[in-house]
């Protein structure tokens, strides 16, 4: 521990040393990692009492009314008095906690201590997720967390070597995201905690804090079982800083941008500066700031473009003081989504200085855009019509776990673009600040949405646990750390919350969510999405934009519904319409639409849109969904049905599909598997069928045709084997061994052509699309043979050697001439030489219990997914191999490229 602690003095110091007057230092190395408490703890650490787990809420169906909390009364001592008030930098002054004169309980607990020897605990690096290398759990009411073991304690500690000269200085421990009710001590002393597992947040590390000396960083989680409809992750799995300011600085997200006129010929920036005071003297100081274009990657361009007079200020100790100035920059470089606009980004950087001292340097990225929400025609960015072409995203980035990655996320969002998504809306919480950095670098635009339930659970030990005491809290931090990023267009304040069944009691939660929106940002407008609240109820009108949850399309009106207790609705746009003719409409969730890619089983439903059940579109016991893309879940629609609504009712302003990738958990409808079966994307990141049926309406100017099925099917020869085309043309001719099966036009509502008809003969099978008449596009699919060798191809051939960017390998398993085997399942084995590591393996298959780390996986559908990462601080070129029992190997080089490892934020 000695020398580890002496290890990151050497590395602090200097960062502390730096010419700013600000260090931000990054804590990602140097941690040791445990699970479970010692003996004794007995409850002494808890955070409260929770209630007891009488039946599990694990499989019930998505759409299930949510219930009433139980109340459970603390009979012991628990650290909720001293945990609640690291929310009060959040609160009005009358609505902040005290916290107790005593000490908490559990101060003896051993690993607490500064001198305890945890040198036999973990090494790990942050951001790290303790439960996506499993194993999977593959019995017992597991599947809606993913069969991960994500529950439980777990303990991080690490040396903070400060030097000296820090003494005087405030000192912040600044939290992405922590999986959850965490609670952080300081040399043996409690700091606070936050308990919502997603929110990011900050501590005052500063009066525990020894100058010149080590000092010990321990925090504790308590992830609760039954807390999540799907997998949460556990642990440290987001960033972790250490700030180090004057104690007259900027506030924590202290600065607010916003143009509340934008033209092409000139914009007018407006900036709000909050200063923290946290000295023991009144303080007089000046605020000036200027402002910076950016280019593509983010970097700052030649001289500030504008800058705002000065102001001084006089901040009382321990006490805060605001500053707000305005600026105009002519001919601004405006942000709007692709392919029509740009998005283009600036720069705010503010200095407080005192007595010609700089005491500060605080930096803001914006973008300069109008947004308006118009109920005939949606929302229009900088007068332009941007129909919503959007999906959900949950926040796993699959094989990876929750721990958040750049790459990974910024990988999942180009796949995304390539289907023609514009949007994205985060379900069902605040995502990693950096996430929204890619969006706003991406021009896709964001709803940013903070919680799953209120009052009411969801599952027994949810969020509503803590909603009455941190709501405010929670909600204030999202929209301060958020509402800079212009990706951000609209706030979400609830996803199908239980509150929906209470009347006006349930609104006026509802409207007390918008007044905190409006008080903390009143540029964008605020909703909550409604699976099934009717346009005449109370609960919508609390909101400034209606949000339909699968409501759209209407919820469970085929024949087989009648009677059941499920919700029953009726197509719902012309009643919201209606009722509020005023505010703009959309689809927050539509389609859930199920299918396992490369799976194909037969019969093929006649219908545009089908429930999934054994025999039509779905098979219990290989637990795998038909890719033929017309099967959903019972509360939901196929694409298909969805265009088709959406068509009808031009004044909605576009959907929410969920969702874009498959996650981990909520495995609806086999729930003993490990991860949805909704997203057109598999969880390894390979396109489904959908994706091509997406991709043919969202970018209709992209010549595209995609077939299906595959065409590889021993035994079925001479068998009825429909085939489908997904095309951005309006009619094709299909051709088996190079004989027309007829030429077919779209008809009206229609967005694939059938050929219901064919029968199977092996060989090849071609279409060719038209367009106006003209050729548009084609695509050919063959028939397989023996699986006889692989192919690797990777997404980038070069990466950094900086221990977080990954190289993704695709391997495919090809017949003799080359062709694509697309049924093959052979097992594969990865290996990586040089400077290198296999991070985990995937294949897509919602079925496979295979730990992710594991250098072995079969491949499912005829594909397998590789993850490499770079050794920090190496170069060279790094080689993964690819092997199987009876197959060529396949091998793929990727260029490792050394870095300075990173430090603090520039």
């Amino acid at each position: 521990m000695i020398a580890r602690a002496l290890l990151f003095g050497l590395l602090l110091a200097p960062l502390l040393a730096l010419a700013s007057p600000r260090e931000r230092i990054l804590l990602d190395s140097g941690w040791r990692f445990h699970r479970g408490d010692p003996p004794g703890v007995d409850g002494r650490l808890d955070y409260d009492v929770r209630p007891q787990i009488e039946q599990s809420a694990d499989g019930k169906v998505a759409d299930a009314r949510p219930d009433a909390a139980e109340k459970v009364e603390a009979d012991r001592p628990v650290l909720k008095p001293w945990i609640l008030p690291s929310a009060n930098p959040l609160l009005p002054a009358e609505r902040r906690h005290r916290r107790p004169a005593g000490e908490p309980p559990g101060g003896d607990v051993a690993f607490l201590q500064p001198g305890f020897d945890d040198s036999g605990w973990d090494a790990v690096t942050l951001p790290h997720d303790w439960a996506i290398a499993g194993p999977f759990l593959v019995e017992g009411p597991y599947g809606g967390m993913g069969r991960l073991p994500s529950w439980g304690v777990g303990w991080y500690r690490r040396t903070l070597e400060l030097p000296a000269d820090v003494a005087g200085r405030s000192l912040f421990l600044d939290v992405g995201g922590a999986m959850s009710y965490a609670t952080v001590w300081l040399n043996g002393r409690l700091v606070g905690g936050w308990p919502y597992g997603y929110n990011s947040w900050r501590l005052d590390l500063t009066p525990y804090a020894r100058p010149g000396e080590a000092n010990t960083l321990a925090i504790r989680l308590d992830n609760p079982p039954e807390s999540a409809r799907w997998y949460p992750g556990g642990g440290l799995y987001r960033d972790v800083w250490l700030t180090v300011a004057d104690p007259v600085h900027v506030a924590q997200w202290g600065s607010f941008v916003t143009t509340p006129e934008v033209s092409a010929e000139a914009a007018t920036v407006q900036l709000r500066i909050e200063v923290d005071n946290d000295g023991r003297g009144a303080a007089r100081v000046e605020v000036a700031s200027e402002l910076f274009a950016l280019d593509a990657d983010g970097r700052r361009e030649g001289a500030a473009v504008a800058r705002i007079a000065p102001a001084t200020l006089h901040v009382p100790a321990g006490s805060s003081a605001r500053a707000e100035g305005r600026a105009r920059i002519a001919q601004p470089r405006l942000w709007g989504p692709p392919p029509e606009q740009r998005p283009h980004r600036y720069l705010a950087v503010t200095t407080v200085s005192r007595d010609g001292r700089v005491l500060d340097r605080y930096e803001a990225r914006f973008g300069i855009r109008e947004v308006r929400w118009d109920p005939d025609r949606g929302v229009v960015v900088n007068g332009r019509h941007v129909p919503l072409r959007g999906v959900n995203q949950h926040h796993d980035l699959g094989a990876l776990g929750a721990a958040f990655n750049v790459r990974a996320a910024e990988r999942q969002l180009e796949i995304l673009r390539g289907m023609g998504v514009n949007a994205i809306r985060l379900a069902h919480n605040p995502p990693d600040p950096q996430l929204l950095e890619l969006t706003d670098r991406m021009g896709l635009l964001v709803i940013d949405e903070v919680f799953d339930s209120w009052e009411k659970k969801k599952t027994p030990l949810d969020f509503h646990l803590v909603f009455p005491d941190w709501h405010e809290a929670d909600l204030r931090a999202m929209l301060r750390r958020d509402r800079n990023h212009p990706s951000v267009i609209l706030w979400s304040v609830g996803n199908e919350v239980g509150e929906q069944y209470d009347g006006q009691a349930g609104a006026e939660i509802g409207r007390r969510l918008v007044a905190i929106v409006r008080e903390e940002d009143p540029t964008r407008p605020a909703t909550a999405s409604m699976n099934w609240a009717k346009a005449d109820m109370p609960f919508p009108a609390a909101f400034d934009v209606i949000n339909l949850n699968y409501q759209g399309e209407g919820i469970r009106q085929a024949p087989e519904f009648e009677g059941t207790e499920r919700i029953r609705t009726p197509p719902s746009y012309p009643a919201f319409r209606a009722a509020f003719p005023d505010k703009v409409i959309f689809g927050s969730e539509t389609a859930s639409a199920f299918s396992s890619r490369g799976v194909y089983l037969f019969p093929v439903s006649p219908e545009a849109s089908a429930p999934v059940r054994d025999g039509r579109g779905g098979d219990s016991a290989i637990r795998q969904v038909s890719a033929y893309e017309l099967h959903a879940v019972d509360f939901g629609s196929s694409a298909d049905k969805v265009f088709a609504t959406l068509d009808r009712h031009p004044y909605v302003a576009g959907e929410f599909v969920w969702n874009g990738f498959d996650y981990l958990g909520e495995p609806t409808p086999y729930y003993d598997a490990r991860s949805s079966y909704s997203g057109m994307i598999d969880l390894a990141g390979f396109p489904k069928d959908r994706y091509w049926l997406y991709q043919s309406r969202w970018r209709p100017d992209l010549p595209m045709a995609h077939l299906l099925p595959h065409w590889t099917w021993p035994g079925r020869e001479g068998q009825v084997t429909p085939v489908h085309v997904f095309t951005s043309g309006d009619e094709a001719e299909l051709f088996v061994n190079g004989v027309s099966q007829g030429r077919r036009k779209k008809g009206p509502y229609q967005y694939r052509l059938r050929w219901d008809e064919v029968v199977y003969r092996p060989g090849e099978l071609r279409v060719q699309a038209y367009r106006d008449g003209k050729p548009w596009a084609s695509d050919t699919v063959h028939t397989a043979g023996a699986a006889a060798a692989l192919e690797a191809t990777v997404d980038r051939a070069r990466i950094a050697g900086d221990g977080r960017d990954l190289a993704f390998v695709s391997v495919g398993v090809l017949d003799a001439a080359g062709r694509p085997v697309p049924t093959a399942t052979d097992l594969l084995r990865f290996r990586v030489e040089g400077p290198a590591v296999l991070v985990a393996t995937d294949n897509g298959d919602a079925t496979d219990m295979t730990a992710f780390p594991s250098p072995e996986r079969k491949a499912f559908s005829g594909k397998a997914l590789a993850i490499v990462r770079g050794v920090p601080g190496q170069s060279g070129t790094a080689t993964l191999t690819v092997e199987s029992e009876t197959l060529q190997a396949a091998k793929v080089g990727i260029r490792i490229e050394a870095v300075q490892t990173k430090g603090a934020e520039p």
